[in-house]
């Protein structure tokens, strides 16, 4: 073959000599273009759009041929899916009359699944299809996003062009976009089959989706989606139903009506002035008020009246410091941003909404300024830890913002830079695909470009990693315990006195007056003398409403909500939903006016729709609204990517389940 290309090199250099036409030459390159294409075997890289691209051709050559829907070098092709390129059918495609909706149709399982080529993206479908069954082909790389989501997109691809089984299929698996971390991640790309439990776990959370949404939604529709019309006073109405998002509906409803039949309870509190400092009163084994019903809680009484008539069997008695405890004590800074976390933190700061603090992180991420975005790890790996000097001396070479280059110079002087590895911020048992989400300290010829919200948090993200290099908070604590006629007081104060990390988060300086305690010098067994008693009103308070952030922070943690102690441990870790996919959760719920979320604030509220189709759900299958049966699915979804169990029990369950309800509901008609 080098002979054939010495050949052809050695007829375009004689043209070139006599000053032969340009066409000519043209001519003699397309030639040469057509010999590697038909003749050297070439690899193929496919990426999760046309900007990820462009990034992998900088790496794996300079030498790109740009053509219609894809690169093209003499060792490689790179081209790009546009989100999603194929679909699972509707039913109507199995048997037209699905078509219609009718109770007797229902539930609807196929045996032998459907997909499809989606219409507005077919053309770049064929063009990876054409790409993908060229004679030359050796290799083919899965540069997909890498998570979940990404893996399942590219596996529909490779299922419905069904490339050469001699074509060995690679996974590249990367945790940023800059140069380095795309040429390892080409270099170190495993075979595709070791992520076959992956794209199980993958196909088996869009089957369940899909049977759950069409099959339920049609049903509950079938039932009452002409009450739903009369009391919303529509023509028509459809009841869409969500694996997550009607749980996700239901911690909407739940909570707001918690806060609407929230009704303010006082009650009355006893405080005391001594000498340098107060304290209150609060119930213990001695008192006199030990398990009374006339306590409201351990401070505080149901009745102003009861709070009154202790006073005044305390007046005169002498008060004891029975126990005296001063310590110091130590705050480490907070754990990384995992995505769930960082869209919390912009909702709070900057008032917008999960979706968009997703969009800006992933173009964050492709300008190779942070990690993978879509994680639900709030830690680093021990592999990373090891260079993360990489990391930072970037940034001291590239961030040109002056108060991050402050914090870097401060870190410098006083040697905050010490090894991780044995810190609370490296676990790697805490890790599933990717690490916490921090700022690589490249692609800063971007930085200009970004808007001003895309710089404010790429600076959260920057100040959040930087402060786990810084050490803790201290502070003084007091606990003081007093002794008046068998009733007890307690007094607690602190004081910090040296603010580590909190200086770069809270942004803060200690004040000078707060350096020391209060100067008590009192010791165990002390008399006190007692200036006065005093009773505090207090009330009860409502519960809060979710903001678009506390609400992914919620779906998360949804085991959390879970009551039974033995189930909670048991899908511990599961959360509703992905780091992926709860934005779009929310933007749904909105969309379908389900909820509505105020842009001001990020407040979130249930619709009349929400509520009313919240009671239809509650009424005919309650569980849909339990965080434990989405959990519980999401955990199982999870075993089946570990491969601790096979995917045929997942969906046996999944379809005893679908059954199971629909025999329920028949009965209710």
């Amino acid at each position: 073959m080098k002979f054939f290309l010495f050949l052809y090199n050695q007829e375009l250099s004689r043209k070139t000599e006599n000053k032969e036409r340009k066409n000519d030459i043209k001519i003699l390159e397309e030639k040469k273009y057509l010999w590697y294409k038909n003749i050297m075997g070439k690899k193929i890289i496919i990426t999760e759009k046309p900007s990820v691209a462009m990034e992998f051709a900088k790496v794996v050559s300079n030498n790109f041929t740009r053509r219609d829907g894809y690169l093209e070098s003499e060792e490689w092709i790179i081209t790009w899916c546009v989100g999603h390129l194929v679909t699972m059918s509707y039913p109507e495609k199995y048997n037209e009359q699905l078509k219609y909706w009718r109770i007797e149709t229902l539930p609807f399982i196929p045996k032998d699944w459907k997909y499809e080529i989606i219409p507005q993206v077919e053309k770049q479908f064929n063009i990876i299809k054409s790409l993908m069954t060229r004679d030359n082909i050796e290799e083919i790389y899965n540069a997909g996003d890498s998570g979940r989501e990404g893996e399942y997109i590219q596996r529909l691809v490779l299922m419905m062009v069904k490339p050469d089984p001699k074509i060995k299929i690679k996974r590249v698996w990367i945790d940023s976009q800059t140069e380095e971390e795309i040429r390892r991640g080409i270099k170190e790309a495993k075979d595709a089959s070791e992520y076959d439990s992956l794209s199980d776990s993958a196909y088996l959370r869009a089957k369940e989706d899909y049977l759950i949404g069409i099959n339920f939604s049609r049903m509950l529709t079938l039932m009452y989606g002409q009450n739903l019309s009369n009391k919303l006073k529509t023509d028509k109405s459809i009841i869409s139903i969500g694996r997550v998002m009607t749980c996700v509906l239901g911690m909407v409803v739940n909570k707001e009506r918690e806060i609407r039949n929230f009704v303010k309870t006082p009650y009355y509190k006893i405080q005391t002035t001594l000498k340098e400092f107060q304290a209150e009163w609060k119930v213990s084994e001695t008192s006199r008020y030990n398990e009374s019903p006339k306590l409201y809680n351990d401070t505080g009484f149901k009745e102003e009246n009861e709070a009154k008539k202790l006073i005044l069997e305390l007046q005169g008695k002498e008060a004891i410091i029975e126990e005296i405890k001063k310590s110091k004590v130590k705050e480490s800074a907070p754990l990384l941003f995992n995505l769930a976390e960082l869209q919390n933190e912009c909702s709070k700061k900057f008032k917008i909404s999960p979706d968009r603090a997703l969009e800006i992180a992933q173009n964050l991420y492709e300008k190779k300024l942070i990690t993978y975005p879509r994680t639900d790890a709030r830690v680093l790996s021990t592999a990373i830890a090891k260079v993360i000097s990489k990391n930072l001396n970037n940034l001291v070479k590239n961030y040109k913002d002056e108060e991050i280059q402050s914090i870097l110079k401060e870190m410098s002087e006083n040697k905050y830079v010490g090894k991780l590895e044995k810190t609370k911020y490296v676990n790697d048992k805490k890790i599933t695909d990717h690490y916490a989400i921090i700022p690589t300290g490249q692609g800063f010829e971007n930085y200009e470009k970004l808007s001003e919200l895309e710089q404010q948090t790429l600076k959260l993200i920057t100040k959040r990693f930087l402060v786990i290099f810084y050490p803790p908070a201290e502070f003084n604590k007091l606990n003081i315990v007093i002794d008046i006629d068998k009733e007890k007081f307690t007094s607690s104060d602190k004081i910090c006195i040296a603010q580590g990390y909190q200086k770069i988060l809270k942004n803060k300086e200690l004040d000078e007056e707060e350096k020391q305690l209060t100067n008590i010098t009192y010791k165990k067994g002390d008399k006190l003398e007692v200036e006065n008693y005093e009773i505090k009103n207090s009330e009860t308070t409502p519960p809060t409403r979710y903001n678009s952030g506390s609400i992914i922070l919620a779906m998360e943690n949804a085991g959390k909500l879970i009551e039974d102690e033995e189930l909670r441990e048991q899908i511990k870790g599961a959360g509703i939903g992905t780091s992926a996919t709860r934005a779009e959760i929310i933007k749904k719920l909105e969309k379908i006016d389900y909820i509505q979320i105020n842009n001001k604030t990020q407040i979130v509220t249930p619709t009349q729709k929400g509520e009313a189709i919240f009671d239809i759900v509650r009424m005919s299958m309650q569980d849909m609204l339990n965080p434990k049966l989405t959990a519980s699915w999401e955990k199982g979804l999870d075993l089946v990517a570990k491969k601790e169990i096979k995917p045929e029990e997942f969906m046996t369950k999944l379809e005893s389940y679908i059954k199971e309800k629909f025999n329920r509901l028949i009965k209710m008609i």
